[in-house]
């Protein structure tokens, strides 16, 4: 254990703070620092990856953007196909869009209608859980394909902003807590 929590620190410690951005107030969590460092990289990837072997997982699904890093290494490691979730206007095929309450306004994410198949076991994989608001979309993007939401695995979760909360009874997996 003791081990374990020494690789927590070490990522924790590759992962830049950058106050005030994107607006006064906010404490953003950069994990660009943290992608540079082959060895954090590699354990970012390992701690999201490990806990889901031997879970039989088919597919797992990347939100845009840093989904995309995280979760298409996370499928090589479990040998899973991946897919993906954008922004609207983003995919080049025909899509199923959800629409989602923001704090100020509304978002919308998008993914191909033939990304994932009925009963198809499915991992969604993000960096950051915060409000839970673009994971509660992609959650129900995968169940409106018929996906059977195996978890979701986040690198980094914001727990005092209750993401996980909005989340339902889904089974979430987070690397690191703030």
């Amino acid at each position: 254990m003791i081990h374990q929590i020494g690789a927590m620190d070490h990522l924790k410690a590759k992962i830049r703070h950058v106050p005030d951005f994107p607006k006064s107030g906010i404490l953003f969590y950069d994990i660009t620092t943290l992608l540079q460092d082959p060895a954090g990289l590699r354990a970012a990837i390992d701690s999201l990856a490990v806990p889901f072997q031997d879970q039989r997982i088919e597919i797992v699904v990347g939100i845009e953007s840093r989904g995309f890093i995280f979760g298409a290494a996370v499928a090589d490691r479990l040998g899973a196909g991946f897919t993906l979730v954008r922004k609207p206007g983003k995919l080049p095929s025909t899509t199923v869009r959800t629409t989602y309450d923001l704090e100020y306004g509304t978002d919308s994410l998008e993914i191909h209608d033939d990304a994932i198949r009925k009963g198809q076991r499915v991992l969604i994989v993000d960096d950051l859980l915060a409000t839970g608001g673009t994971a509660r979309a992609t959650t129900d993007l995968v169940k409106r394909l018929g996906g059977d939401i195996h978890a979701l695995a986040f690198l980094i979760e914001l727990v005092a902003l209750n993401g996980r909360e909005r989340l339902g009874e889904e089974t979430v997996h987070t690397v690191l807590k703030y």
